[in-house]
């Protein structure tokens, strides 16, 4: 129980340093080498402009930031190559790159300028977000560096603050799951339940499985870092709430499943139902919901027996 509770914490950890945050680094990779072709091409193309030169000089400075310290990346250790990107250093430092987009997009040539507000506004009139036709509307008939570099701030500003809201996310999924697998390992070992929530975890592992290949809806890193901790939790505790509704005083389940659940966690139907616990976060639901209702009737002055 101990080396897979640590081995599946060493993939959330690997998960969030890497498949998570990994695409969006090399994604900005790219937007830094197209940065620093422009502020090639525009400084040579007014080289005696002291203004422009102090511009392209801020953006250089800044993207030196981005790719020659540890704002972003660093190697854990320096012998190894594991690439190490936190998520909130990841999202302060898209921040900055896009600054520095904006203001090669003030220096552009007017023609060139032109076109790249074409496009965005071709992008803007596909979009099918609210606002994003009216914000089209406005940029016609207007100066297209100023009406181009606002446009990008807005929609930068919204880029930004959605990758934010993900991240969080993200990694409150991430502190779940590590908190969860302490619970797990001292559940498995306090009450013996190992088969139980292993079986669980499995089921948990399964249920997000099925639906990517199923294509049913799009699934989120939290998700799949969480399911199979959780479904280890739901089986123990679905375990726990099946013995007391198959208790012979409540005796809503029956005996096979008092004969089968709690006090012999390895015969195949009580690893069974753990498995279907995990599958099934809906089953422990209505399972927790009958047993509250059971207990509130069972403690109500009129469900009491004389």
């Amino acid at each position: 129980m101990a080396a897979v509770c640590l081995s599946y914490l060493a993939i959330v950890f690997l998960t969030s340093r890497g498949f998570i945050a990994a695409p969006r680094y090399r994604r900005m990779q790219g937007r830094i080498g197209e940065a620093r072709a422009r502020v090639t091409v525009l400084a040579a193309a007014a080289p005696d402009d002291a203004a422009r030169a102090a511009v392209l000089a801020s953006v250089t400075a800044r993207l030196d930031v981005l790719e020659h310290t540890n704002m972003v990346v660093w190697r854990l250790p320096r012998s190894s190559w594991v690439m190490s990107i936190p998520l909130s250093k990841l999202a302060s430092a898209w921040r900055l790159a896009h600054s520095c987009e904006r203001d090669l997009m003030r220096l552009l040539p007017d023609a060139e300028a032109d076109a790249q507000l074409r496009a965005l506004w071709l992008r803007l009139e596909a979009s099918g977000q609210p606002g994003d036709a009216e914000l089209a509307g406005a940029l016609i008939g207007q100066d297209a560096a100023t009406s181009l570099a606002a446009t990008s701030e807005l929609l930068h500003e919204r880029e930004d603050g959605e990758a934010e809201r993900e991240y969080e996310q993200q990694r409150a999924a991430l502190w779940l799951a590590t908190i969860g697998l302490g619970a797990v390992y001292l559940i498995g070992v306090t009450l013996s339940h190992q088969p139980t929530m292993m079986l669980g975890a499995l089921g948990g592992f399964l249920s997000p499985v099925i639906s990517v290949m199923r294509a049913q809806r799009p699934t989120s890193w939290g998700v799949l870092v969480l399911a199979p901790v959780g479904g280890a939790l739901a089986a123990i505790g679905g375990m726990l709430l099946v013995r007391m509704l198959a208790d012979p005083e409540l005796n809503l389940l029956g005996h096979v499943f008092l004969d089968n659940s709690w006090d012999a966690p390895d015969r195949p139907l009580a690893l069974a139902i753990a498995l279907l616990f995990g599958f099934s976060g809906t089953l422990f639901s209505r399972l927790a919901l009958t047993a509250t209702g059971q207990l509130v009737a069972t403690g109500s002055p009129a469900g009491r027996q004389p």
